[in-house]
Formats: structure tokens, C-alpha cells, sequence
């Protein structure tokens, strides 16, 4: 998969562009608050209809405008297609070929994997910050698992209310008990599936990019314990039970304790969890062992490399560290956008970032 190119209007701080990027490497050079993030979100806007900044939609309008859009151009392993989206009055529309869609058809029409210094916070933010990312990675690859999340989101809201007005003994409360945990059941089925398989790749990523004498796993972290090789069905028997168990204090504090909003996700560094126990260094470089292994991911699932948005990486990373990753960048059959405030010893096509300008510039 490549974008071909990118239109954006009235994006952030940025002037309107028309950008063509190379197969390849694509490199955004400047200095610092020029706009170069900018540029790798609007392309992440441009692919999911979402910021990894904000999610206030008047954040991306430029000051002064009142709506903004990007428009790109892309190829599949199929054809060249086009997708757009708008935000006009605080509403988003989104367009296939010019065809107006609904988000659920948008989503994961392009792949891309985004690498920004936040990051980190998979590591040492809260469980939401880590639900929240797999859950948007494994939606962009299956289409069952995100209409699953939305149904199952769904149901939580409608449960919840039951919950908080303790109308318990409603007949439709029971009606959507089954439902919720059906849904929820499938969710988790699908996250063990998905950690259990980037576990693998995750581990070797690290060990051929960093540390080869050290092992890295990915671990679901669940209330109801061990539960990695449960069926479907006695993953929805485990989760009946727990909220059995739990009901009486459900109803105490009017909310749902049990289910996966309450799952975490744990980065373990030779068994030892790694928000507590790595340094800085290691924290970084587990995290992109991460990104390149979802890249790794949606090409197992949907036969063809994502494109890669890396911000920042002059600063991010030591020169030793940096140069293992261009080395293994070049490697690969994958569209890069990468933004640096310096020069990077690599064959790229090259864009300079002035007070929110896009030039080409000569290599």
C-alpha cells in the first residue's frame, strides 16, 4: 500500500498543499514548531478520519477558518483509489472515489502504523491509553472485530444506565446481559488472538533491532486470571460468572465491573513489567519493536505493508539506536514519512518545513 499524494486545506498551522510522495522514504526536514508534526498527522487524518494529537475536531481547524479536509490519493494490491475527509461545522463526512461513506466503511481502507514521541505512554499511562490503541490497531485489520467493539460499547452504555438507575429487574435487562456478554466475550477472544500472535513477532523485533539478549512479551492482563486458552464459549461461561460474583457491587456503584473496559495490556522485559522495571532507553525501544511489529501484523492480515509515520526521530533516539532502524527501514518494502530536524544518511526524497511551507528540496 502507498499514498500517492496528499491535498490538505485549512490543516492546523499549515498552508495549503499539495504534497506527491516517493514509494519510499519521504523525509520532512526543519526546525522545531515549523509544522513537520502537522504534516504526519494530516496524513494520519487523511487515513483514519482521526488526529493522534486531539479529539477535538475544531484543534486541526486552522485559527480563523471554519472547517478543513485532506484528500489523498493511494494504491492497494488492487488499484489506485482516492479518499477525503472533511470537517465542516463540527460534523466529518467521509468519501471513497468521491462516494460518500459512513465511518465504519472509512476505517482501515488505508494502514498506517504512526510513531510519535507520546508514545511512551503505552508504557507508563493508564490501561485506557493501552485499550484504547490495541483495540484501534486490531479494528484497522478486521472489520468483525470493529463492529464487535461498537456493538459491545454499545451495550456497556445500555447496561450501565440499567445499572445506575437500578432497574435490574427490567425483563430487557436481561435481554441485554446476554448480549453484553456475548459481545464482550468476543472482544477478548480477539485480543488474546491478537497478543498472542504479535507476542511472537514483537520479541523478535526487539531482539534483532536492540537487545538481542533480552526477551520482550506482550501479555493480556485479565480480572477473570488466566484465561489465554478459553473457547468462546467458556469465555462467555467465565464472564457470566464474574459478574455474578460482582453484580452486588455493580449495583452498589452503578456501573459495570467486569468485562474487557476493565483489561489491560502489559509489556513484560525479560519477565519483569516494563513501566516499572526499564530504563528510558528500553521503554523507547520497545515501543517501535511495537509499531514495526503491527506493521508486520497487517501485513499477515491483509497481504500488504501499512505506511510508517515516524515523528521526530533525530530526537528520539541515540545515533546508534537511529541508525539500526534506517538500516532496517531500507530493508523493507514500506512507504515511510518520517519528519527530523537533521539530515538523515539515507536515500530519500526530501521536503523542507518552513513556518507551515512544504518545499521540495534537492537530496
Amino acid at each position: 500500500m502507498k499514498i500517492l499524494e496528499i491535498n490538505y486545506i485549512n490543516f492546523r498551522n499549515l498552508s495549503d498543499r499539495n504534497i506527491k510522495f516517493s514509494p519510499k522514504i519521504n523525509l520532512f526536514l526543519g526546525k522545531n514548531g515549523q509544522g513537520k508534526t502537522s504534516i504526519i498527522e494530516a496524513v494520519y487524518f487523511g487515513a483514519t478520519g482521526k488526529s493522534f494529537r486531539t479529539s477535538k475536531n475544531a484543534d486541526l481547524i486552522k485559527h480563523g477558518k471554519t472547517k478543513t479536509g485532506c484528500f489523498m490519493e493511494y494504491e492497494d494490491r488492487i488499484s489506485d483509489k482516492n479518499i477525503s475527509v472533511k470537517i465542516d461545522s463540527s460534523k466529518k463526512e467521509y468519501r471513497l472515489n468521491k462516494k460518500r461513506i459512513p465511518y465504519d466503511e472509512y476505517y482501515g481502507k488505508v494502514n498506517v502504523v504512526s510513531f510519535i514521541p507520546e508514545d511512551i505512554e503505552l508504557i507508563v499511562g493508564s490501561p485506557s491509553v493501552r485499550r484504547r490503541f490495541f483495540d484501534s490497531e486490531i479494528a484497522q485489520s478486521s472489520q468483525e472485530y470493529f463492529q464487535n467493539l461498537k456493538q459491545y460499547t454499545k451495550l456497556l452504555k445500555i447496561r450501565n444506565k440499567y445499572l445506575k438507575n437500578r432497574e435490574h429487574k427490567d425483563p430487557m435487562f436481561s435481554i441485554y446481559e446476554d448480549e453484553f456478554v456475548k459481545y464482550g466475550a468476543r472482544v477478548i477472544k480477539k485480543r488474546l488472538e491478537y497478543v498472542k500472535n504479535i507476542s511472537i513477532i514483537l520479541n523478535l523485533n526487539y531482539r534483532k533491532l536492540f537487545d538481542s539478549k533480552k526477551e520482550l512479551s506482550l501479555v493480556y492482563s485479565s480480572e477473570m486470571g488466566d484465561i489465554k486458552k478459553y473457547s468462546l464459549k467458556e469465555l462467555e461461561e467465565k464472564l457470566k460468572e464474574n459478574i455474578e460474583k460482582e453484580f452486588s457491587k455493580e449495583l452498589k456503584y452503578g456501573y459495570s465491573m467486569v468485562g474487557p473496559q476493565k483489561d489491560d495490556f502489559l509489556f513484560l522485559l525479560d519477565g519483569r513489567e516494563a513501566k516499572s522495571f526499564s530504563s528510558q532507553g528500553e521503554k523507547k525501544s520497545i515501543i517501535f519493536s511495537l509499531k514495526l511489529s503491527e506493521i508486520d501484523m497487517v501485513l499477515k492480515e491483509k497481504r500488504e505493508n501499512p505506511i510508517f509515520l515516524i515523528d521526530d526521530v533525530s530526537s528520539y533516539f541515540d545515533s546508534i539506536r537511529k541508525e539500526n532502524i534506517i538500516n532496517y527501514l531500507n530493508k523493507r518494502e514500506i512507504q515511510v514519512i518520517i519528519t527530523s530536524t537533521d539530515l538523515l544518511n539515507i536515500e530519500s526524497k526530501n521536503f523542507l518545513v518552513e513556518k507551515g511551507e512544504v518545499y521540495e528540496r534537492d537530496n
